[in-house]
């Protein structure tokens, strides 16, 4: 199984080892190493597990296989529950939600058009945002209230760490920009080279001045870097969230007042794959739709496709902390059985229904993609101006 480290934990994988008799190996890496290896080496994993805008860009590959939706018993039940798939953003204009790169039809191209195969199984969602320290941020930033800006903000110049991936870690540094006004995008989820190139020149000028402290590729180095101090802000998923918190760590998740990143994984299935391999990889698929991986997911943060499955298998104290919005009855744990949430505390955002109608943009494939790639990859090396090497003056001036 090939995936991040998102969902592919080891207690997952314990669980389905024993509640289906097969041995599963997980292989995880970061969220661009993980979608190359899914498009050009299907022969090397049985399961893809990523997310619907990574899809997007494999499945033109041909590496995946049509999912059969009568092979999977709860999708109807998945289709009804689901809150999140066809939602739009606020800040896009465009069709950006997860339920466009979901069905497949005949000629092979995937959209949101119903039909009886899909390109993988919808799993979890979440809406992101970034987290920070309240007690290293400076008191005027934090007056002005919870926005994508302070990602640029030089009043917090060294303290920043952005994801290193190209497709999320860009929608996070247009968000910013687009919160402060530093670029006019007629639409975020499909900017134009212009735009793109405006985007670059600003990160640029702003890595090379030290703003970024880091930029973050696992989320053990998000975790080490905010329970270091090395940052005060960052862009921040739920389960460095959960685990910061677990350590004691007093860490705060934005609620931004554009509004959240939002996203929505899925399971796929590699083009190899026939004969029994295939049957025990639908075998899996099915046992992760039934509840039990949902439950677990809950407890680092994440929404499941068919709540009611997790509703049954969870406390009502973390049913009512994770999906409703109310105070924590009791202590409520994480995967691992450490506490992260004490009883009283509250989730941002609120319920569920409150944080997905307050989505900013959904992480998606941008048509000018590869050509954001390549500008964002003159970014990662540019460095500051007092380590950058030679090589890496000479690209960005290229660019600049």
């Amino acid at each position: 199984m090939l995936g991040t480290a998102v969902t592919l934990i080891e207690p997952l994988r314990r669980q389905a080892e024993r509640d289906l008799g097969i041995t599963l190996d997980f292989e995880v890496l970061d969220g661009v190493t993980a979608q190359r290896r899914a498009a050009l080496q299907p022969s090397s994993y049985d399961i893809y597990d990523q997310w619907f805008h990574n899809v997007a860009v494999v499945w033109p590959s041909g590496a995946l296989q049509p999912i059969r939706i009568a092979r999977i018993p709860l999708w109807e039940r998945l289709v009804r529950e689901n809150q999140a798939l066809g939602v739009r953003s606020r800040l896009c204009s465009s069709a950006d939600a997860p339920q466009e790169n979901l069905y497949v039809q005949a000629n092979l191209r995937l959209s949101g058009q119903p039909t009886e195969r899909i390109s993988a199984v919808p799993t979890v969602f979440n809406v992101d945002a970034f987290g920070y320290l309240p007690d290293a941020m400076p008191p005027e930033v934090l007056a002005d209230g919870e926005s994508w800006g302070w990602l640029l903000d030089d009043r917090l110049r060294g303290r920043v760490a952005l994801i290193a991936d190209p497709t999320i870690g860009s929608a996070d540094a247009a968000l910013a920009a687009h919160a402060l006004g530093l670029v006019r995008f007629a639409d975020l989820g499909r900017p134009c080279i212009e735009e793109i190139d405006q985007l670059a020149r600003i990160l640029i000028r702003r890595r090379r001045s030290g703003h970024f402290a880091a930029l973050w590729r696992s989320i053990d180095e998000a975790k080490q870097l905010m329970a270091e101090g090395a940052a005060a802000i960052e862009s921040m998923w739920s389960p460095t969230f959960c685990d910061l918190r677990a350590q004691g760590i007093a860490v705060n998740y934005a609620r931004p007042c554009e509004g959240y990143r939002a996203w929505h994984g899925c399971v796929g299935l590699s083009s190899h794959l026939r004969g029994r391999p295939l049957d025990a990889a639908y075998e899996f698929i099915n046992w992760w739709l039934s509840g039990w991986a949902g439950a677990l997911m809950a407890r680092q943060g994440y929404y499941f496709a068919i709540p009611s499955m997790v509703q049954a298998k969870i406390s009502a104290a973390e049913w009512g902390y994770w999906y409703q919005g109310e105070p924590a009855k009791t202590d409520l744990t994480d995967p691992y059985g450490r506490i992260s949430v004490h009883a009283g505390a509250t989730r941002d955002g609120g319920a569920q229904w409150q944080r997905l109608s307050h989505i900013a943009l959904w992480s998606t494939t941008v048509p000018e993609h590869n050509y954001l790639v390549r500008r964002w990859s003159q970014f990662l090396a540019a460095g500051s101006s007092t380590a950058r090497s030679a090589r890496g003056k000479r690209a960005v001036a290229e660019w600049e």
